[in-house]
């Protein structure tokens, strides 16, 4: 067995672990940190809408122009006022995008373009692309992003429960505000392949996130039957049971977005890729992101907060404090308290010598 699927065996038995919950303070401050700058990029910055959401004209040649394509850039930003995109097409030409022109603005940039670029106007097309079309996707695609939250949120309460539903919500809204806020700070167009992109993160940032109350389901049955563990211990525990998989599964999810990110819109320079692979990289982080240090966390702040669980917890760590004052040891007491004694040392990370899971206690 290799050694991350020897780690993920013994993380799934409760042999090793990391303290997720005990930490959570901190994740909580590196969370608002960056969505606060987040906020501030999209507030200052402001977000670089694409010409499907501010209408314009784009420009197509057939054949290859005298002049570089940063010299083509500066030509057309000169000639309409507004910042111009252009790329290379496979044949040689090019495709120059500008925001905000009318009709009569048109004519007169591709009578320009025509004297700069060494080619005859007829072998220039102009397209005009109005707002309309991109106001109709982002008002549709918002209308999807509630419908879509106000399901989740229904079918997490029935599924698990409100608590459950509560953090889930938090964090696909953290997710989309830091993957928003990533565009305002690097100045990446906003297109409809982004709002394509920002909807698929949202199943993405779910399904990682349900695995984990998954695990926290089927942990915390007949939990106030048993003394050995508090509610945030088992939250922590299904955390990382569920470890391994949840960074298996990310990674294999971004390697290719990677590839699409870094070498084709990167190195290849298909700017257009940029448009939806952004979104998909930063959100699928995001997402494996706030699953394990943001969802959990937050159902097991909402839990402890319960009564039923305030009183378990009373009687774990009385249990644990007698035997603290007994002088008793994990290797020298009685048995259910060894294994509170290995519980407590394995919630800070230290292994344990017992492999039963929260489910498996004694009643």
């Amino acid at each position: 067995m290799s050694r991350l699927g020897n780690l993920g065996a013994r993380l799934y038995r409760g042999e090793v672990g990391y303290d997720f919950i005990r930490n959570r303070k901190i994740w909580y401050g590196i969370s608002i940190l960056i969505t606060i700058t987040a906020i501030i990029g999209v507030a200052v910055g402001g977000l670089r809408m694409g010409i499907e959401f501010k209408g314009g004209a784009v420009f197509t040649t057939d054949t290859k122009a005298q002049i570089s394509t940063a010299q083509a850039t500066d030509v057309a930003t000169e000639a309409s006022g507004h910042m111009a995109i252009v790329q290379e097409l496979g044949n040689g030409g090019l495709r120059i995008q500008i925001t905000e022109v009318d009709t009569a603005k048109a004519n007169e940039i591709k009578e320009t373009l025509s004297d700069e670029l060494g080619i005859p106007a007829n072998d220039i097309n102009a397209d005009l692309v109005g707002p309309s079309w991109g106001e109709q996707i982002a008002n549709k695609a918002w209308t999807g992003l509630g419908i879509f939250m106000i399901l989740v949120v229904i079918y997490l309460a029935i599924a698990f429960e409100w608590r459950m539903a509560v953090a889930a919500l938090i964090a696909l809204i953290h997710d989309i505000t830091i993957t928003v806020g990533v565009y305002a700070l690097v100045g990446f167009e906003v297109t409809p392949g982004t709002v394509i992109g920002l909807l698929t993160i949202l199943g993405y940032s779910l399904y990682d996130t349900v695995v984990v109350f998954d695990s926290l389901k089927e942990g915390q049955k007949d939990i106030t039957k048993q003394t050995r563990f508090t509610y945030s211990e088992i939250a922590n525990r299904s955390i990382n049971s569920t470890l391994v998989r949840s960074i298996n599964t990310t990674v294999v999810a971004l390697l290719p977005v990677a590839g699409l990110l870094f070498i084709g819109g990167g190195v290849f320079g298909a700017g257009m890729l940029n448009d939806i692979s952004l979104s998909l990289f930063v959100g699928l982080a995001a997402g494996a992101y706030s699953s394990i240090f943001i969802a959990t966390p937050l159902v097991a702040d909402l839990k402890e907060r319960d009564p039923q669980m305030k009183a378990l917890k009373k009687r774990v760590l009385a249990k644990r404090a007698a035997a603290a004052a007994k002088g008793e040891s994990p290797d020298d007491g009685p048995e259910d308290l060894r294994e509170d004694a290995e519980t407590a040392g394995t919630a800070i990370g230290r292994p344990r010598s017992h492999g039963r899971t929260p489910g498996s206690a004694e009643r």
